[in-house]
């Protein structure tokens, strides 16, 4: 490979300086060595060991761990040059003899001096965006050529490999909106279509896939968890980072965040801010043929949001770290939604109704951490606390203006909603050996959430006979929904020449209850294994195999057991079903990485398994023959299988592109109207991301992407595409950045769609996709990093979707 890097390198790429060693080694050697900081002696992890031939050739090389140690294995008789590079640091550059001796060697200690001079900052983020293939997990390192691709979480999704987001703001993964979406490797109690919408994108640092986790995780999640992980600076000195950008559409948007932090001695300091407000509008129209209607609607959300992390790190010794962060998270917004219905028979009266909606969620999280490292490396416990609390509430007005004075279509609601979480972990890591290593765990999780809606809403009256004979006012409605989870979980892993092995379980015990008006209408208990196993081999420096499986459960989400109303429009109502029961999941997959000489591949199958499978469930509305209830239902035992691939490639010096094929297949089945349905659904995917450098500050940026037509229960849905394109100017001796993107220049991503149950209607839906984007981020101080690493855990609940 002409050029080996690590994730870290490609964040913090700056020229580094050399220095000149020799040293004598034997042939087919092991070589390894521990990288330290020259002043601190403390390790350094992900720094990146290049091995070159006399030629200059990358014949091999790695990374060093967490704990600073590397190793090159089967390096044959040669002269080397062995480069070791890491962000902030001197480079160190080891002349290696190869001789005819066969013992392994130790390099030992190898100490980095920190850059002095011609180091203006050192948080710099990368040019373009990273995939790293872990055990686990992919992990995204968000570049440039990312946080100017859109201006909060939500934009940025649709531009990852494996991820798909709706025009509703649902997010799937592989093809299934069964995940579980987490911040800092934390659940939150905020629904994941609202917390897309509430991250600025410069907020984030990367996103992790993991698609099969291992028993070390909460179960949840049939399709896995998406890891939201947010900056967090731990640079020595003061250092900071600014970020603005702004959106024009149909509507115009802005977003910005402010990054700082101060570390000195045994203390850092952090804050991250991040804001989003704007609006976004979404038209549409349908018509169903049964009635000859014609439906159109204009939406229009004004949204603001405010993102604060704030925290300290105190380092009391060499084997005691105690942290503290908390999360705060404003967000308002005001909707305007119009929608009409043409009778074009003029059998029923048309109907146009506006409503009027004022939304907002206040989010708090606090959490405590202290993690104590034995004398051994590696060796250590950690206990960690996190509390979090939403209240959100939403006063919604609907007026009929055709009938204005009909009280079952013109009314207010008002709904509250208070969510509590709170989430204790004790975590214990033992090395029992260079090769093998421990990992015990307890955790225990409590989760109440209560939702409220006071209405001045009518409801009909019928006699004996069926017949309407008035109207009278709905009751109001209060609904709680509680769960206990306490777990033990237990995982051993090996390394064994070429092989990895990682073996898990997870018990788990599971207690839940649901009240609606005091009146308890649902509870649920069980105990449940959960185990895991991951398989590893690699035959070279340049292949790696892996095959894994887990036992995965789907427990549904605070929407989709609520039975108060969630969103209505004049042919739909979306409620939730109390007696929705959880969904199990074996999960298998087999995944192949090849490094080749300008990049790397990587290709993926997995199966699933699934019992008391949760669908949707189209019914229609008992008081309105013209409307459709949206809900949910367990079904039948169903499977699904897909095949993805991926590849990073450097066509030239001066053109890279990250590539990702993705197809899956699944039968859906669920109630629809009166029938029980199945069908079988097969689609694909398609992403490209060029990168261009024209000059060495001037980039350009090409992206692209295809997603093809999907069969559901309730709609036929149309391929969409799109191609944006940007460019990128470094300034400022590459402290500041100037972006530009122009997104879906052909104005060609709309959601279409056919149906045939309940009611045969067409249709199509169009968001604010093309928009144009100006931003500008500059950074200030400088030091090396030092970040302390956390353990990352999964979330609470499956998602809710709807269409509208």
């Amino acid at each position: 490979m002409k050029k080996i890097i690590t994730p870290i390198f490609i964040l913090f790429s700056i020229c580094l300086l050399a220095k000149d060693f020799k040293i004598s080694l034997p042939k087919n050697v092991k070589i390894k060595g521990k990288i330290i900081d020259a002043v601190t002696r403390d390790p350094i992890p992900y720094a990146t060991v290049i091995l070159k031939t006399e030629t200059s050739d990358n014949f091999s090389g790695g990374i060093s761990d967490e704990l600073g140690y590397f190793e090159i294995k089967k390096v044959p008789e040669g002269n080397y040059l062995v480069e070791i590079q890491f962000i902030g640091y001197e480079k160190l550059s080891l002349e290696v003899e190869v001789t005819s001796n066969s013992s392994d060697f130790d390099l030992g200690i190898i100490e980095l001096e920190e850059v002095t001079e011609n180091l203006q900052e050192v948080e710099i983020r990368a040019e373009t965006s990273t995939v790293v293939q872990k055990i686990d997990r992919k992990v995204i390192n968000i570049g440039k050529d990312l946080t100017s691709a859109g201006a909060n979480a939500a934009e940025i999704m649709n531009n990852i490999q494996s991820v798909s987001v709706d025009n509703d703001g649902n997010i799937s993964l592989r093809g299934n909106s069964n995940v579980r979406i987490l911040v800092d490797g934390r659940p939150t109690n905020i629904s994941p279509s609202q917390l897309l919408q509430q991250i600025p994108s410069n907020s984030i640092k990367s996103i992790e896939l993991i698609t099969n986790p291992s028993a070390k995780y909460n179960p949840e999640g049939m399709s896995g968890i998406i890891n939201i992980v947010l900056n967090k600076n731990s640079n020595l000195g003061f250092n900071g980072n600014i970020n603005t950008g702004v959106t024009k559409g149909l509507n115009s948007r802005f977003n910005g965040s402010l990054d700082l932090n101060y570390r000195a001695g045994k203390l850092n300091f952090f804050a991250n801010y991040g804001l989003y407000d704007g609006k976004s509008e979404t038209r549409g129209q349908a018509n169903r043929v049964e009635n000859n209607s014609d439906l159109g609607f204009n939406w229009v959300d004004d949204n603001a949001s405010h993102l604060l992390k704030t925290g300290l790190d105190y380092y009391v010794n060499d084997n005691n770290i105690l942290s503290f962060y908390t999360v705060q998270n404003i967000f308002n917004s005001d909707v305007t939604r119009s929608s009409t219905v043409d009778y074009l028979n003029g059998d029923f009266q048309n109907l146009d109704q506006l409503s009027v909606v004022d939304l907002e969620n206040n989010t708090q999280t606090y959490n405590l951490n202290y993690k104590h490292n034995f004398n051994e490396k590696g060796h250590h416990i950690e206990l960690e606390a996190n509390f979090s609390n939403t209240d959100g509430s939403e006063i919604a007005v609907f007026k009929e203006l055709n009938n204005p004075t009909n009280p079952i279509l013109n009314y207010e609601d008002e709904i509250v909603n208070d969510r509590n979480n709170v989430t204790v972990n004790l975590d214990y890591v033992n090395p029992l050996s260079e090769k093998s290593k421990l990992e015990l765990g307890l955790e225990s999780r409590t989760i109440e959430m209560e939702n409220g809606r006071n209405t001045t809403q009518h409801g009909l009256i019928y006699d004996d006979d069926g017949n309407i004979i008035g109207t009278e006012p709905l009751d109001d409605t209060k609904y709680q929904y509680d769960r206990e989870i306490y777990s033990a979980y237990a995982t051993f892993s090996r390394k064994m020449e070429k092989w990895t092995m990682q073996l898990g379980a997870r018990f788990e015990s599971y207690n839940a209850e649901a009240i609606l008006n005091q009146e308890k209408i649902f509870e649920d208990e069980y105990l449940t294994l959960y185990p895991s196993a991951f398989v590893t081999y690699n035959p070279s420096d340049k292949n790696q195999f892996q095959v894994s499986y887990s036992r995965r459960v789907d427990r549904p989400g605070f929407n989709q057991v609520n039975p108060i109303r969630q969103w209505s429009t004049p042919q739909v109502t979306s409620v939730g079903n109390p007696s929705l029961r959880p969904q199990f999941t074996n999960s298998m997959e087999f995944n192949y990485t090849r490094k080749i000489k300008n990049g790397s591949l990587t290709f993926g199958t997995f199966v699933r398994i699934i019992n008391d499978n949760i669908n949707r469930a189209i019914l229609k509305d008992p008081l309105d023959d013209n409307k459709v209830l949206v809900t949910y239902a367990n079904s039948e035992n169903n499977n699904a299988f897909g095949f993805e691939a991926s590849a990073n490639y450097n066509f030239a010096k001066w053109w890279d592109a990250n590539m990702s094929f993705d197809v899956y297949d699944k039968i859906e089945k669920g109630v629809v109207g009166t029938s029980e349905l199945e069908v079988q659904n097969t689609a694909w995917n398609f992403r490209i991301n060029n990168n261009f450098k024209v000059v060495k500050n001037f980039r350009l940026q090409w992206f692209t992407m295809y997603r093809g037509a999907n069969q559901g229960l309730q709609f036929e849905s149309k391929s969409m595409w799109k191609m944006d394109v940007g460019a990128r100017l470094n300034l400022f001796q590459g402290k500041g950045t100037l972006s530009a993107r122009y997104s879906d220049i052909f104005n060609t991503m709309f959601f279409a769609f056919d149906t045939k149950n309940p009611y045969q209607s067409s249709g199509q839906f169009r968001g604010e996709s093309q928009a144009a984007y100006m931003g500008f981020s500059y950074r200030f101080g400088k030091g090396k990093n030092k970040a302390r690493s956390r353990k990352k855990r999964n979330g609470e609940g499956r998602q809710g979707s709807g269409f509208m």
